[in-house]
């Protein structure tokens, strides 16, 4: 493949990957508010939507590692951060459901919070490598 086509490609896998991770905030910060209601007191059925937008991020997640693959398929040696995969696992939801406790309500905020922080950090770094591209 021409150098062209491969900064093409890279391009274009950069902007579905900033799409991506554009939707992945939307559905962590939407989980990150019903954190909050749930700190508060929210009950199981905060806990339902809340975990539902988890869920919704986890799958856009999991099209943000495809792309970063894609993309480090492409671009060859340029390092990229291997998992972004959601750090929220089995047990952290069934412990939110079962003990529904105001400990493990902070927790899981500060978990989904931590999350948000990451997204928005490899978003940047998409942002930076897609100018640099550009300038190829």
């Amino acid at each position: 493949m021409s150098n062209d086509v491969c900064v093409s490609q890279a391009i274009n896998l950069t902007n579905q990957l900033i799409a991506c991770l554009d939707e992945a905030e939307r559905h962590l910060s939407s989980a990150r508010n019903w954190g909050f209601l749930d700190v508060l007191g929210g009950g199981f059925f905060v806990d339902l939507i809340k975990h539902s937008k988890l869920n919704n991020a986890k799958v856009t997640m999991d099209k943000v590692n495809y792309l970063m693959g894609e993309l480090q398929r492409v671009m060859g040696s340029i390092a990229i951060p291997a998992d972004y995969r959601m750090k929220i696992g089995g047990f952290e939801t069934f412990a939110d459901f079962f003990f529904d406790s105001g400990i493990v309500d902070v927790y899981m905020t500060a978990k989904i919070m931590g999350s948000l922080t990451e997204v928005r950090k490899l978003r940047d770094r998409c942002y930076d490598l897609k100018a640099k591209l550009g300038a190829l």
